[in-house]
């Protein structure tokens, strides 16, 4: 429904206002009240249509004054024809045609075994005189016309080529650009090298054992050191700018906002769907212009049945995603990805609440970035901090990654690992470059890379996206083990062919992506191992039993003491300088769990590195719960309030 807050600044009100609306807003202004639609109702949707730059009808059908079925039954009792709510999706011949219909509901051909094919229109009040004339001038069109809701168009188009779509989402990337795709683990002669490398390795430790051991001390503390030296960049960068700062935001461009879509992949969340939805109507843009997509499973009956109880905006639209392996998150957007509407369309999480004008924020960056910039990452932060020591580490993680790491990335021009949520699209050049890989566990950062070396580049904006991080090992455990198995994948793949990708990334960005994927896989799954080396070292200095050079000892010791407790500080450090007061008071002293908690990531990366051979494309489901229902140690400590009021309102920094 529309509210004060919809009507433009400083516009006069509907009384005084009407001299100024167009020829065609008045013509549908008078039609509309000849429907009985009483005029403060048309007032308002005209100012807004004035506004929006789209039409009264368009305004009237957002708002929710009017319910869709009884308005467009009156457009048929008008024109004299047929009016059908429900379309049987079983009449409906699935033709190659059939798909613009779920973005752009217009026409349809419903088919009867004992009578001719009826053509189901979706009238609008601007061409009402023109369908008008036409059914005078040949009345027995009225035969074949019927006229239906673009609900109910979309509804029977989605249902009609489900099996079809569901089949070709899963293999258009792999079809149109295999070297992309992950469906395959080993692509080529991967697997034989690395069977290679490995035998390789395995004879030399048997051969000479010291040797190798050194060698592979090296190759290791090489990799944890370029990792250090990357955060440390980040964290020099995080000290030159305010921890709160907000980032220059450009003036959006005057004229009419076009359609931005959501898109909310659901699986099993019938507990949080409640919050989501209130969290999305709270998105600070015209609901004309909204296009809200809640992507669920066919057979996941609950969410279905949650969201069944929920007053849905004229704006939203439930997709049903047919069973079919696998089943994903990025299988879920990319069914999906055909029937968005809008020029720009964003990803959120079932958990997540976004800041209400973060989409205006994003289209004032689109605005004003270069065309070759398709994507924008929003900054996400956890408002659990306090109920574990493992959420106070991922806040601390989220801080460091959303607020230092990726911004310093994104002003040299660097891929970006996009995260999960709160990403922003150009919708044409996303659906180009093909999507999200339905088979990749991290379609997120393998995204990122991908439209890097396709030419294109992200960009981070700074209003934030809230979430709560899980609480409880088993669950951080196997949402952990997903990531880092998609991050082996997305290695995996663009590792396919090395000298290629370096050309196509350039070779600065070619070194970042080792960097920030390789050097962050290997670094997990070697944590126990240099761990190892450093007390193997220190044990040898204290016993002055040193069988190899002692320079060369002295110099891995203190490298190893760099490494570890250098990363340690610098991760802590990283993520605390991009906190305000109330997220390092919500993280206290937790911070000092930074060593178990990296071990017990390694224990991920090799979880990892197990399932990606004997179970690749299983997703580890996270659990949700909503704000306030989380079980927390100290029930004397109450959720954190929206950390966006908190920097607005109470000034804290």
């Amino acid at each position: 429904m529309a509210t004060a807050n919809d009507l433009p600044v400083g516009r006069s009100r509907p009384d005084t206002a009407a001299g100024r609306f167009s020829a065609a807003l008045k013509q549908e202004g008078s039609l509309l009240l000849q429907m009985g639609i009483g005029k403060p109702s048309i007032a308002r949707a005209m100012l807004l249509a004035d506004s929006h730059g789209t039409t009264v009808e368009e305004e009237l059908l957002a708002s929710g004054e009017i319910d869709e079925t009884i308005y467009f039954e009156a457009l048929a009792e008008k024109l004299g024809l047929e009016f059908m709510p429900v379309i049987d999706a079983d009449r409906v011949h699935d033709l190659s045609t059939l798909d613009c219909q779920i973005a752009s509901p217009n026409v349809l051909r419903v088919y009867h075994a004992s009578r001719p094919p009826v053509t189901v229109i979706v009238p609008s009040l601007s061409r009402l005189a023109e369908i008008a004339d036409r059914l005078r001038c040949a009345p027995l069109l009225r035969q074949s016309l019927a006229v239906s809701t673009p609900s109910a168009v979309r509804q029977a188009a989605w249902q009609t080529g489900r099996l079809r779509r569901v089949s070709a989402t899963t293999r258009a990337l792999f079809e149109t650009s295999p070297l992309h795709s992950a469906r395959i683990t080993l692509w080529g002669k991967q697997g034989f090298y690395i069977g290679i490398v490995v035998c390789a390795m395995l004879a030399a430790a048997v051969v000479l054992p010291l040797i190798s051991v050194i060698v592979l001390h090296m190759v290791l503390t090489l990799f944890f050191f370029a990792n250090f030296l990357t955060r440390l960049y980040a964290l020099a960068s995080a000290f030159r700018r305010n921890p709160v700062e907000r980032t220059a935001k450009a003036d959006a461009p005057a004229g009419p906002l076009p359609v931005y879509s959501v898109l909310v992949a659901l699986y099993k969340e019938e507990s949080i769907v409640a919050q989501l939805v209130g969290a999305l109507d709270q998105l600070d843009w015209p609901r004309s212009r909204l296009d809200i997509k809640l992507i669920c499973e066919e057979d996941d009956v609950q969410t279905l049945a949650a969201l069944a109880t929920l007053p849905l905006a004229p704006e939203y639209e439930i997709v049903l995603v047919p069973v079919h392996q696998p089943r994903t998150k990025p299988k879920a957007l990319s069914y999906a990805l055909p029937g968005v509407r809008g020029t720009f369309v964003t990803v959120y999480d079932a958990e997540d609440r976004p800041h209400p004008r973060q989409l205006r924020e994003a289209y004032a960056a689109f605005a004003a970035a270069p065309e070759h910039v398709i994507c924008l990452q929003a900054p996400l932060i956890i408002t659990n901090a306090q109920n574990s020591w493992l959420s106070a580490l991922f806040a601390v993680e989220y801080a460091a990654l959303f607020r230092g790491l990726l911004p310093m990335l994104s002003l040299t021009g660097l891929p970006l690992p996009l995260g999960g949520t709160s990403n922003h699209f150009r919708t044409a050049e996303l659906k180009q470059i093909g999507g999200w890989d339905p088979y990749n566990m991290t379609e997120d950062a393998d995204l990122g890379m991908r439209l890097h070396r396709f030419g294109y580049r992200s960009r981070v904006i700074s209003l934030p996206t809230l979430e709560e991080a899980p609480a409880a090992l088993p669950v951080w455990l196997g949402q952990r083990t997903r990531w880092f198995k998609g991050w082996l994948q997305t290695w995996l793949v663009l590792m396919r062919k090395p000298a290629h990708l370096g050309r196509e990334m350039g070779w600065p960005a070619f070194a970042v992506f080792q960097v920030l994927i390789a050097g962050m896989l290997l670094s997990s799954l070697s944590h126990p191992v240099v761990l190892g080396f450093l007390v193997y070292l220190t044990w040898l200095m204290v016993q002055g039993g040193v069988t190899v050079d002692g320079w060369m000892a002295f110099c891995l010791f203190m490298i190893d003491i760099v490494n570890i407790f250098g990363s340690y500080a610098v991760f802590v450090c990283l993520g605390l300088n991009r906190m305000n007061v109330s997220e390092k008071r919500s993280v206290g002293w937790r911070w000092a769990f930074v060593p178990l908690c990296w071990l017990v990531m390694s224990l991920a990366a090799w979880r990892a590195l197990l399932e990606l051979r004997n179970n690749p494309f299983s997703w580890n489901k996270t659990p949700h719960t909503p704000v306030g229902t989380a079980q927390t140690k100290d029930r004397n400590i109450a959720p954190l309030a929206p950390l966006y009021l908190v920097d607005e309102l109470s000034g804290e920094k």
